[in-house]
């Protein structure tokens, strides 16, 4: 079974190529993603990683957790589930006040 981790601490500069080649010297990547600001798709500072096993994904954190990488410290863990943060705007939960 994959895990799924967050590395946190990201160098704006960092490519999704850049995590793929480091991770992949602990294991098999499965999928990575660095995730973008929505108005400007610059770089946000983290990302995610998914190793193809719990084991690899271990492996991954006991590695790169505290590496630096592009100047800054990498927090590397494992993913917490995403919660739920309601739906878009508008209606009864986004509306603006009277």
């Amino acid at each position: 079974m994959s895990t799924k981790l967050y590395v946190g601490n990201l160098s704006f500069e960092t490519s999704k190529d850049d995590l793929q080649t480091m991770f992949a010297k602990a294991g098999t990547v499965e999928s990575v993603a660095v995730i973008e600001d929505r108005e400007t798709g610059r770089s946000r500072g983290f990302g995610f990683v998914e190793m193809s096993t719990k084991e690899e994904g271990a492996a991954a954190i006991q590695q790169f957790n505290g590496k630096e990488v592009g100047g800054r410290a990498l927090n590397v863990n494992e993913a917490k589930p995403r919660e739920d943060r309601g739906g878009g705007g508008g209606g009864r939960n986004g509306g603006s006040r009277y």
